[in-house]
């Protein structure tokens, strides 16, 4: 297994970092944090105490990764993306771990660039949130995800192509609508 690679000027202090991975300049994973193997951790990136990363995780440049965000594997963070972990933040009052609110991402979902994900919610597999959108509001899985605040205007496949009116996608894929708060389930 190739060894895990961390550019002279990042900073890896944590001992739970899979092999295959690469930290490149001026990211910070503190200890605390996992991540996974054969993860990109870009430029800028700031990866806190408690944040899970899973497998092959590609993270562009300038995104924060707060404690109780949970990227399952294969999900792709665009650039200067932004998480939160907090629904009243005040910086006057004590902090402390029970006052985070927990943020899931899904296995397979892209979060386009300077996108803005608000803490809480779920953000299912294999969907699809387009560069500068703000979601306010849990995704279901294969959704396409547009704007401020968030709406769905389409649906994806695992292979991030938007798929016809009829569930079917060019690489020969075929889905089935379950509800609006479950999305799709694939078929075929």
């Amino acid at each position: 297994m190739p060894e895990i690679f961390i550019h002279p000027q990042g900073i890896c202090e944590s001992n739970q970092v899979g092999e295959g991975t690469r930290i490149w300049g001026f990211a910070h994973v503190m200890a605390g944090a996992i991540v996974g193997q054969n993860c990109n951790i870009g430029g800028n990136v700031f990866v806190e105490a408690g944040a899970i990363i899973g497998n092959e995780v590609t993270v562009k440049n300038g995104v924060q990764i707060w404690d109780g965000v949970t990227l399952e594997s294969r999900v792709f963070v665009g650039p200067n993306v932004t998480f939160t972990n907090e629904l009243c933040p005040r910086s006057a009052r004590p902090k402390g771990r029970r006052q985070l609110v927990p943020t899931l991402v899904q296995v397979g979902a892209t979060i386009g660039a300077n996108s803005t994900i608000i803490c809480g919610k779920i953000i299912g597999r294999y969907t699809f949130i387009g560069a500068g959108s703000v979601i306010t509001k849990d995704v279901p899985p294969y959704a396409l995800m547009v704007g401020n605040p968030g709406h769905r205007i389409g649906w994806v496949c695992d292979c991030a192509s938007q798929l016809s009116d009829d569930l079917f996608c060019k690489c020969g894929l075929k889905f089935e609508f379950v509800s609006e708060d479950m999305g799709l389930r694939k078929i075929a």
